[in-house]
This record gives C-alpha cells, sequence and structure tokens, in this order.
C-alpha cells in the first residue's frame, strides 16, 4: 500500500496535543534538527514580520466603520460588529491557504487561523487585549495525495478573559469571534495559548501546504521559522520529520519525529510518521512495537475504510466501495471526498438519484474554491447524462 505521510494543521491544520498541567521538556533547536545545505533558498519571504500587520485598506476599514462604532459601542463591540455583525466584509471559509492579516482582509477569506489573525491585527491596532484560545473539537481530517492532514481550531477573545466566559453584546464583557455558530463557540472547553504559538501555527501551515504542492524547499524554511518562533510547538517538528522523509533523509526524520514525541507522546499522527521512519532505518522490530501500539490504541485510524473503498473501486467493486464508503462517512459525516467517492459507487452501480444526493453534499461541504468548482462541473456532468 502507498505510504501515508499525516500532519498536522490548524482548521485550520494538525495540531498538536497540550496536555494542561503536564511540564514539557526544553527542546534545543540546534541539537542536529536543521540542515539547511539540504534546501535551496526560499523562493518567498519567510517572515513573522507581516502577519499581523494592517495594510492600507484595513487601515482605512479601521478609520471608517470601527472607528464609527466605537463612538456607540465598547471597542470590542465594534471590532465584532464592523467585521461580522454587519456583513460588511462577508468572509467565506477557505481551508486552501493559510493567510496573514491582510490577505485575509483583501480576499474576505481564509481558514480558523487567518480569521483570528485578522482580527487580532484589527484589535491591536485599537489597543485591545488578545487572547488565543486552541478549542477542543473533534479532530477532522483531510488529504492531498499521500500527505493526510489532521486539523484543530483556534479562536480569539476581545476584551478582558474570564472564568466564567460569556459573550456579552452590550458591554465590555469578553467576546469569541469565531467561525462557529455565536453560542457554540462559547460552550467549547478551550485552553489560552501564547501568540508566539499562533505564530508558529501560521508558519506550520504555509509549511504543510508548501509540502501538498510538493514544494519541500520552502516548506522547509516555514517550519524552520515556526519551531525557531515557538520550540515547544509539537506539530511543527513532526511536520520538519515529513518534509525529510519526503527527501529519504531517514536520520534526520528520526531525530525531529523524537522531539515531536518527546512534546506530545500521546501522538497518533506522529507515532505513523516514525513507524515508517524506523522501518526506513531498519529498525524493523521497534517500528513493529510502535504499531502494536497504535493498533491498541486506534484498531481503524481515519482513512481505513475509506482506502478500503478505493481499492474495491480499482478492482470495479462497487458494491463493497459503497459499504466502505459508507462505514467512513459514519466517522466523518461532513468530509466532502468522502461523499464524492459514495456518490461516484452509486453512479456505477447505476444509482443515479443517490449518486446525485452525494454529490449535491460533497459540494455543500467543500472546504474552498477549487473542490467547489469540481464537485459542481461533476453534477452538471450526471445532469447532462440524466
Amino acid at each position: 500500500m502507498r505510504r501515508l505521510l499525516i500532519l498536522s494543521l490548524l482548521c485550520c491544520s494538525q495540531l498538536f496535543m497540550l496536555n494542561g498541567c503536564v511540564s514539557k521538556p526544553v527542546l534545543q533547536t540546534d541539537a542536529g534538527l536543521f540542515h539547511d545545505e539540504l534546501f535551496t533558498a526560499p523562493a518567498e519571504p519567510v517572515s513573522a514580520e507581516t502577519v499581523f500587520k494592517l495594510n492600507p485598506a484595513m487601515q482605512q476599514f479601521l478609520d471608517r466603520e470601527i472607528r464609527k462604532q466605537s463612538r456607540i459601542h465598547s471597542d470590542q463591540r465594534a471590532l465584532y460588529m464592523a467585521l461580522y455583525d454587519e456583513g460588511k466584509l462577508r468572509l467565506r471559509y477557505d481551508s486552501s491557504y493559510t493567510r496573514n492579516a491582510s490577505d485575509t482582509f483583501d480576499t474576505r477569506s481564509g481558514n480558523c487561523l487567518s480569521l483570528v489573525i485578522m482580527t487580532a491585527a484589527f484589535a491591536k491596532q485599537m489597543g485591545l487585549k488578545t487572547t488565543y484560545q486552541k478549542v477542543f473539537l473533534e479532530e477532522e481530517w483531510s488529504r492531498a495525495g499521500e500527505l493526510y492532514f489532521s486539523s484543530e481550531h483556534v479562536n480569539i477573545v476581545l476584551g478582558q478573559r474570564k472564568l466564567a466566559m460569556t459573550i456579552d453584546n452590550t458591554g465590555s464583557e469578553p467576546m469569541i469571534v469565531d467561525f462557529l455558530q455565536r453560542g457554540e463557540a462559547a460552550n467549547l472547553r478551550s485552553i489560552e495559548i501564547d501568540e508566539n504559538t499562533i505564530i508558529a501555527m501560521f508558519m506550520n501551515n504555509r509549511a504543510a501546504e508548501a509540502l501538498a504542492r510538493n514544494d519541500y524547499h520552502q516548506a522547509y524554511w516555514w517550519v524552520r521559522a515556526a519551531i525557531n518562533a515557538d520550540n515547544q510547538f509539537a506539530a511543527a517538528y513532526n511536520t520538519l520529520g515529513v518534509i525529510y522523509m519526503k527527501l529519504n533523509q531517514a536520520e534526520p526524520a528520526y531525530r525531529a519525529l523524537t522531539a515531536a514525541l518527546a512534546l506530545n507522546p500521546k501522538s497518533l499522527v506522529t507515532m505513523s510518521n516514525m513507524v515508517q521512519t524506523l522501518n526506513g532505518l531498519d529498525r524493523v522490530a521497534e517500528a513493529n512495537e510502535l504499531s502494536q501500539r497504535m493498533f491498541d490504541e486506534q484498531p481503524h485510524p481515519p482513512f481505513h475504510f475509506f482506502q478500503l473503498g478505493l481499492a474495491a473501486m480499482n478492482r470495479n467493486d462497487y458494491a463493497a466501495a459503497k459499504s466502505l464508503f459508507k462505514r467512513e462517512l459514519k466517522r466523518a459525516p461532513d468530509y466532502h471526498e468522502f461523499h464524492f467517492w459514495l456518490g461516484l459507487a452509486h453512479f456505477r452501480l447505476g444509482e443515479i438519484a443517490d449518486a446525485e444526493k452525494e454529490l449535491n453534499l460533497a459540494k455543500q461541504n467543500s472546504s474552498n474554491q477549487k473542490d467547489l468548482a469540481l464537485y459542481a462541473a461533476k453534477l452538471n456532468y450526471l445532469n447532462a447524462r440524466r
């Protein structure tokens, strides 16, 4: 079977697990982890300087729209209303690219991390206190070829953080800004994270997105910067390990993944990559032991039934494929690609109405414009056939 490399992203992409009161080892980032000599110079600038920077259009929006609301409401309420309540920006969710503040504003789109960064940029300019949160939602998965992405969620709180978090639409109480429904975000368990971690998340996402384009050199410089921004961010070490794996550099990959596991020993994402690395180093017994540990924790990992379904499609066993795709959808009912392949299985079986239903669900659940256009074209083709 083709190897699967797993990355962590925010919304957003994998991310990492933060374990409240557990102290973490302090890692030395110069301990043989970086190998600049393997990579060409970055084709695009890699810097934290532009992450929260306002462009002239943003400054104008702040002066004309947000300040106008500040004469009537609290500053955090004014910012929230100008950005979201009145729908002036009409932001749309787009998982394809993690944007900085100005790009998010200009394109009116982004993932949850992009939204947090843009909101924070305005809040900083207004002198508002900002608190970043990692939110504990059910882990989401996606893929690009042999790369698999585990995604987690972040949001931002405007104003003073309190133990009993509420949303106040009139006064100076804390306000949560989130892509989730307004009442939903306030009721979810979350932990506070530092701004340096937000910057590391941004850079790690950029690295993962470069990897998906097979741009290993740009990916390396982004993830290197992510580790320098926050050397306790486990997901970045995992991404660094995957970059080395793609270049068949097993020893550097092993060191990077070892660092990731030191920070997050329970990460099945990193364990999966480590199994492949250990096999590449001919440390088969260790790989088998770690594989068994993973199987004990999770006998059927994400995409397990999906992969079996693809194999069934390849041997023209469409009934088996349909059953397997349905099993995967029970675990992730909103993932667009599962609906697409189930629709294709229905189509091969001559079940045209069911195929159309699944393609519509794939279109509704698509998280970027590219997938949306693809599923729309498939639906048009299906309608033409009908």
